[in-house]
């Protein structure tokens, strides 16, 4: 399996992003060829020192990072990608990785 990881930092205006993520970006990325599960975070995102600065966390599974860039490559990716600064004003990182249990 591999997963792309999102880590929304604070938006300027929280709420506004929260209505736009659940109405419009979680529909477009639910799109993406290959997805196999989707999970955000639930509630604050914190760190073992305190607040975090990131507001929402994202991740998504694919069975391989190869099907990961395959996804972002394919319309629905990239429509997906053009999306994120629409609403994400406190910018975004991705990480992208393969996984294994341990």
């Amino acid at each position: 399996m591999a997963e792309i990881v999102v880590l929304y930092k604070t938006p300027t205006d929280a709420a506004a992003f929260d209505k736009y993520y659940v109405e419009t970006h979680i529909p477009l990325a639910k799109k993406l060829p290959g997805l196999k599960k989707y999970a955000v975070s639930k509630g604050p995102v914190g760190s073992p020192a305190g607040p975090s600065g990131v507001h929402l966390v994202a991740i998504l599974t694919f069975d391989s990072a190869a099907d990961i860039q395959a996804a972002f490559a394919s319309p629905e990716g990239k429509a997906t990608g053009a999306d994120v600064p629409k609403f994400a004003s406190g910018g975004a990182d991705l990480l992208i990785f393969d996984t294994k249990e341990v």
